[in-house]
């Protein structure tokens, strides 16, 4: 199939990645490649070049309009708008067989777009005023919605999702989160660091278990950084940076256990099964869809409370590391994914007349 991907362009689609969407889009293009499909993604011009790229911007806008700054205004929105515009206009000119839409902007489920091609439409947050609407007015034949979780299915239609509507997890490849048989006693986090990721919930648990803990991520807000997570670190509590995949396996793989610390809705949590698949059981504060991805592998606090998440962390060291292996094997691998794209694109052609 011709296959258009459409993602965000906060950030490049490209390694270290910044956050899971950006690694949801890569190891979607790269996967479909691999299958023998004709791929084009439209991101950010500064995207990872092993792709084709047709850019929506020429580069990824947080350089140009940082989003701390610059979230909701009319200068951001209107450069997003142009962009996606265009964009939009030359996947319907461009003989695609399908879209498969990850950008969270509006124009790509309006239905004169998705009449001309069809769509499948990733949603990769919990519903927001501005495109919440939008996606409920979406429903046509030739657009199929999905969400990372049937905790995000209920919040985006509490009242029932419409027929065109379903669960789609996410998924890795677990060769590329090698599994490590023991660990060294130590914990790890990794993700954006950001109020939202609960980064000093995790040093705080951290400190109170008596566990060392290395934090991995980009550095999203420096004032939450510096406020919040910086006075915490020393001793047993490090930065370890932003990594590379392979890189960031390894460093998982020695550890003992991932803390997952979401502060908000959280729709899946990718770096949660990456986790699982080194080995790691997981101690998570239980927000969002925590609990539907990690189930047994891991022991769960209440949200925002890093003493119970302490003792979580020495509940879950206990958890045997082929458990949460053995999760990702049965329910999150990229192929198991990429099987249910594969279908929703053909779920979504018209039928031959």
């Amino acid at each position: 199939m011709r296959i258009a991907l459409l993602a965000h362009v906060r950030q490049p689609i490209a390694q270290p990645f910044m956050g899971g969407m950006e690694s949801h889009s890569w190891y979607l293009a790269d996967g479909l490649m691999a299958r023998g499909h004709d791929v084009v993604l439209f991101a950010a011009g500064d995207s990872d070049p092993r792709f084709t790229i047709d850019p929506v911007v020429d580069e990824h806008y947080e350089r140009t309009f940082p989003w701390a700054e610059h979230r909701g205004s009319a200068p951001l929105i209107a450069h997003l708008d142009d962009g996606y515009a265009a964009a939009c206009d030359r996947i319907a000119e461009g003989s695609f067989d399908v879209v498969h839409n990850n950008s969270l902007h509006r124009f790509a489920i309006e239905p004169r777009r998705t009449a001309v091609v069809p769509t499948v439409t990733s949603l990769h947050v919990p519903p927001y005023d501005a495109l919440h609407w939008f996606v409920k007015a979406s429903a046509t034949p030739g657009h199929h919605l999905t969400v990372t979780s049937e905790r995000q299915m209920a919040a985006w239609w509490p009242d029932g999702a419409p027929p065109r509507a379903s669960v789609l997890h996410n998924g890795i490849d677990p060769a590329a989160w090698p599994f490590v048989a023991t660990g060294d006693g130590s914990a790890v986090w990794c993700g954006r660091i950001t109020p939202n990721k609960g980064t000093h919930l995790a040093a705080a648990a951290a400190r109170m278990a008596g566990v060392p803990l290395t934090l991995f991520g980009q550095i999203e807000d420096p004032d939450y950084w510096l406020a919040q997570v910086e006075p915490l670190l020393g001793g047993d509590i490090r930065y370890g940076g932003h990594l590379h995949g392979a890189a960031l396996a390894a460093e998982m793989g020695r550890a003992s256990v991932f803390l997952f610390t979401p502060c908000w809705d959280e729709p899946f949590g990718l770096v949660a099964i990456e986790a699982m698949a080194c080995g790691l059981p997981i101690a998570a504060l239980d927000m969002g869809a925590a609990r539907e991805v990690i189930g047994e592998a891991g022991h769960f606090a209440p949200a925002n409370d890093a003493i119970a998440l302490a003792k979580a962390i020495g509940a879950a060291m206990a958890i045997p590391r082929h458990v949460p292996r053995d999760r990702v094997d049965r329910l999150f691998t990229r192929d198991r994914w990429l099987d249910a794209c594969e279908a929703l694109y053909h779920q979504v052609q018209p039928v031959p007349a």
